[in-house]
């Protein structure tokens, strides 16, 4: 079963490569779905997509054709293309190369961010600090994700950052669907706490520790509720 699913994306300004712009635009676009959210396949449709993207089917077509070669879509002759979804094997693995990469972000934060930098989080961040996450679940949800990312971006490694781009779809997917699941939305908000308050303290070792044991405590949830992915 599927269904053709209408991006959010935005018109590009033509350039000299339409292509590239196409294909950051629809990466962008696909990174930010909740493709775990829905039980469907999630098909693309081109046609749709060139005009929502105000270009001619040539650039989306190719830009589709390399976003299949780095992994994010497949095509199948006389179906079209579909988003992909990995199993739970899959996504337990990359739960585990996030979750090493964001350990080390964690820690090249503790020495590299601002000491403004690092106090900010507790201003960005008030889901975590503000009643129960099961009454704004939503909002939470949006924040979780945001948060993994500013501590990648705080880290200041290009090479972490690009790792984690392409890890972003199917791991903000599967975040944010396992927040509904069990007690994960209460352990998630305490968890986040104290690594913010290891990150304010500079703590390297706690705050890296915290963060791996994070991202192993999603792993573990996921190997445990996740047989809907296989």
């Amino acid at each position: 079963m599927s269904n053709s699913e209408p991006l959010s994306v935005k018109p590009i300004v033509a350039s000299s490569s339409l292509r590239t712009l196409a294909y950051e635009a629809l990466k962008t676009a696909i990174t930010n779905m909740d493709i775990y959210g829905r039980p469907d396949e999630v098909r693309l449709d081109e046609r749709k997509l060139s005009q929502d993207l105000g270009v001619s089917r040539t650039p989306v077509r190719e830009a589709l054709t390399v976003l299949e070669q780095e992994g994010f879509v497949r095509s199948e002759a006389r179906r079209g293309v579909f988003v992909i979804k990995k199993n739970k094997r899959e996504i337990v693995s990359m739960i585990h190369a996030w979750t090493a990469l964001e350990s080390m972000a964690d820690r090249l934060a503790c020495a590299r961010a601002t000491d403004a930098q690092l106090r900010s989080l507790r201003e960005s961040f008030p889901e975590f600090f503000e009643g129960q996450p099961s009454e704004h679940i939503d909002e939470y949800s949006d924040a979780n994700i945001r948060f993994h990312q500013r501590i990648i971006a705080l880290g200041h490694c290009e090479a972490i950052a690009d790792l984690t781009s392409n890890l972003l779809m199917h791991v903000r997917g599967i975040r944010s669907t396992a927040l509904r699941q069990g007690d994960r939305a209460e352990r998630s908000i305490r968890e986040h706490v104290a690594i913010i308050s290891a990150l304010e303290a500079r703590d390297a070792d706690l705050a890296e520790r915290l963060v791996r044991e994070h991202g192993l405590g999603l792993a573990q949830h996921v190997d445990t509720y996740g047989d809907y992915l296989d």
